[in-house]
């Protein structure tokens, strides 16, 4: 039990392929995407997951990139301010808190950095059939040629291409939370300074926050709905039509949606599964149990996830199935905690009560 294949080249993927690396094994890591995806909202890291990257030498460089926001504003449909915040952001909590706000793609960055030395990428490709025999799976990719591993991890995200081979159809795992989220980059035309601005007018809402020195803006525009045909050009143009549709900016804002090359939507939902392996495979993160946006926790359970994986297969002495059950019994009552999180209070954050619980949850030695 030594070469170990893992699909998705995010932040769980190569989280577990760090932690693997380090206790010996050979790790590939094969990824769609061409290369490393820019863009993206920004991400928190709490709690335990916090000793997480600590453990893996990235608190550090973490802590400077991070966001840097003063404060928050709250506007009404007119764009009038009706509060404001130097205390807290509804994207990254306290703003005195140890947590960690950083843009998903410093993150990602940071992680692969410190691995692409001694894991194999495999970028601008992916797994198109697994066939397991007892002595591994032999794995089918779209470009590179077939080939045998001991192990198979799926930490490639809501829609995991691993889990339907392996677990079958999406729809039986996949919980729709009855909105969408779409996250895209513009210029700075706000003129924003390290402070936030949040928006609501009816089923419709976003965040805005200046970043990359306020530069730039990372927009996060929701709107509720039931499910939706996964057609990224029929998504982009109901972006666009909702936030033309505002008295607040829309116009401008829905042309930056419109042109945005790093423009990014999806259904906020949940993934619930009654076990996360079969046989040689088994599934990471997102893939397993996405908490959704919503739950301001999804990067913190990749992290301590591939932690705890890692840990899990390093002491199993070869025995995958021990490791996964090890895993899964550590994990279980974690993720449930923070998807929770999602749905403990609809149209708004969970309390900070229950996110200090949520976060903390777990111990990385237990």
């Amino acid at each position: 039990m030594r070469t170990v294949l893992i699909s998705g080249g995010g932040i769980a993927g190569p989280a577990l392929a760090y932690g693997l690396r380090r206790h010996g094994f050979e790790v590939t890591v094969v990824e769609r995407g061409p290369g490393l995806r820019p863009g993206g909202q920004a991400v928190d890291v709490r709690g335990v997951a916090l000793d997480v990257i600590e453990r893996m030498g990235l608190l550090e460089p973490a802590r400077r990139v991070r966001t840097r926001m003063r404060g928050m504003s709250i506007l009404d449909p007119d764009g009038k301010e009706v509060d404001r915040s130097t205390e807290a952001t509804f994207s990254s909590g306290r703003l005195d808190s140890d947590d960690i706000e950083l843009l998903r793609e410093d993150l990602v960055r940071l992680v692969y950095e410190c691995t692409r030395g001694d894991v194999e990428y495999l970028f601008g490709d992916t797994v198109t059939a697994l066939d397991e025999d007892g002595a591994g799976v032999r794995v089918d990719f779209a470009r590179a040629a077939s080939r045998s591993f001991d192990l198979v991890i799926g930490a490639d995200g809501l829609h995991s291409t691993v889990r339907r081979l392996a677990f079958g159809p999406e729809e039986g795992f996949s919980h729709h939370l009855g909105s969408y989220l779409s996250v895209f980059g513009a210029d700075n035309f706000l003129g924003l300074e390290d402070w936030q601005v949040w928006l609501s007018d009816g089923d419709v809402g976003f965040g805005i926050m200046p970043v990359r020195g306020n530069t730039e803006l990372r927009v996060a525009f929701g709107f509720e709905s039931g499910p939706l045909a996964r057609d990224a050009d029929a998504l982009r143009r109901i972006i666009t039509e909702r936030l033309a549709s505002l008295r607040w900016e829309g116009p401008r804002l829905a042309e930056a949606a419109r042109r945005a090359p790093d423009f990014y939507c999806d259904a906020m939902a949940q993934i619930r599964m009654d076990r996360w392996s079969r046989g040689r495979v088994a599934l990471l993160g997102d893939a397993g149990y996405c908490p959704s946006p919503l739950s301001g926790q999804g990067t913190s359970l990749a992290l301590v996830g591939a932690h705890v994986l890692a840990d899990s297969l390093a002491q199993a002495s070869g025995d995958h199935t021990a490791a996964f059950a090890r895993y899964e019994e550590r994990m279980r009552d974690f993720v449930a905690l923070n998807q929770a999180l999602a749905t403990e209070n609809p149209g708004g954050p969970a309390s900070e009560a229950s996110v200090e619980h949520a976060k903390n949850a777990l111990s990385l030695d237990g």
